[in-house]
């Protein structure tokens, strides 16, 4: 089997439009919480999300698709762009190649969503209302669809590979991310952009998850994401994108890439149990957990670090905690939840959550859970990161993320040893 590397990343998130003020973010415990200003959510009885701000699209994207793509594509492409950049992929300035991947027919774009264009979706369902069919703009469908995330993404880099957008709910991304891993080991591809992307702030996207009561009703920003707390009540919709450039072992040496982490598991499983419920035993998300271990002919207990899906709702967190203890043993292996600083990105979470935990083992730190105060039965089996144990380097970080529908998905990601 071919080994797979990371070899650059990208992320445009609510507290860092970089994967830099990003990271630096994340490891300094800052919260991207804050009041709802990109429309008027009174209504909604929501107050708060995790808002990018400061995201200008022509200048981050061009002028053309400012005009032409909706926010939820933008995002993508400027992370791609950030990871590129990193991996030492993008063309020389006046170049008329669109990367510097030697085979385009063997660079890929898998990536993850769950809605798609949803604030494309909204402007034209109310423009049909107000103004008739006849006005709906031609662009509406290729701007809405999800796939054209992917779809966007390969046109920007000319990748001609694999190009394929997985729509799992909430674990969109991480599928994404594995199933990428799984076809450049299988050597059907040398180098694949994969992540996740969404942009669901908006009075339909958070409307539609509060008729569900789904969502945190907390007006203060530090209170409103309380992953596996006692008192959590409920999560906090975000938006954003996170990117990964990842490479056979062979193609990134030969162009002398420097590696990042590599990546060594991935488990995909369901629960068919309920269409928005979690399985109260945690069964599908212990499988996932025990297939990503096989994949990668692991031992539980060399799992450093666990960056889990923890939402900050009664049901997920409660059947996460209890999985965790299942597979790794009541408060072993280090975990946290990094939705208490972004919100949870639907789609996208997996994406810049897997750029939490490269990140994790590139700076020899792990991510504080924050929001956290007090657990309950379920949680007090878990053995958070808090401030006085974050400072530690792990050797092997895994990913957790479950979305509706039953999906559950884990990826595991190892310290790069130079062999």
């Amino acid at each position: 089997m071919t080994r797979v590397v990371i070899t650059g990343m990208g992320a445009i998130a609510p507290n860092g439009n970089d994967t830099k003020a990003f990271l630096d973010a994340i490891f300094d415990s800052k919260i991207g919480i804050k009041p709802i200003t990109k429309f008027d959510a009174s209504e909604t009885g929501i107050t708060v999300a995790g808002q990018v701000d400061g995201f200008d699209p022509a200048e981050r994207v061009g002028k053309r698709d400012a005009r032409k793509l909706d926010l939820f594509s933008q995002y993508a492409i400027d992370a791609a762009t950030q990871a590129m950049e990193q991996a030492g992929l993008m063309p020389e300035e006046g170049s008329d190649e669109k990367s510097k991947v030697k085979n385009p027919n063997r660079f890929g774009v898998i990536l993850g969503n769950g809605i798609g264009g949803l604030t494309t979706m909204q402007e034209q369902i109310i423009k049909m209302h107000d103004k008739g069919p006849q006005r709906v703009s031609p662009l509406f469908v290729p701007e809405a669809i999800p796939n054209m995330v992917s779809g966007n993404v390969s046109l920007r880099f000319g990748a001609k590979g694999t190009n394929m957008t997985i729509v799992t709910a909430c674990a969109s991304a991480t599928n994404a991310i594995g199933e990428a891993f799984w076809r450049i080991e299988s050597g059907k591809e040398d180098v694949v952009l994969t992540g996740g992307s969404e942009a669901a702030v908006n009075e339909i996207g958070i409307a539609g998850f509060a008729a569900l009561t789904a969502l945190s009703k907390e007006t203060d920003p530090k209170q409103a994401s309380k992953p596996f707390d006692k008192n959590r009540h409920g999560f906090v919709l975000g938006e954003g994108s996170g990117l990964l450039v990842m490479e056979s072992l062979e193609h990134a040496q030969a162009r002398g890439a420097k590696i990042l982490a590599e990546i060594v598991g991935y488990g995909a499983t369901a629960d068919a149990y309920h269409m928005t419920s979690p399985a109260p035993t945690g069964e599908g998300v212990i499988r996932a957990f025990e297939e990503a271990l096989e994949d990668a002919d692991l031992k539980p207990e060399q799992i450093s670090y666990i960056n889990a899906h923890g939402t900050a709702t009664g049901a997920n967190d409660s059947g996460e905690a209890e999985a965790i203890a299942k597979v790794f043993g009541e408060n072993s292996v280090l975990v946290s939840s990094t939705k208490g600083m972004t919100g949870h990105l639907l789609g996208a979470a997996g994406a810049i959550e897997a750029v939490a935990s490269v990140g994790a083992i590139d700076r020899g730190q792990l991510p504080v859970n924050v929001g956290f105060d007090e657990p309950d039965e379920h949680t007090k089996k878990v053995n958070l990161v808090n401030d006085s144990n974050k400072n530690q380097a792990p050797e092997y970080v895994m990913s957790a993320n479950y979305g509706f529908g039953g999906h559950n998905a884990a990826i595991i990601f190892k310290k790069w040893d130079g062999e």
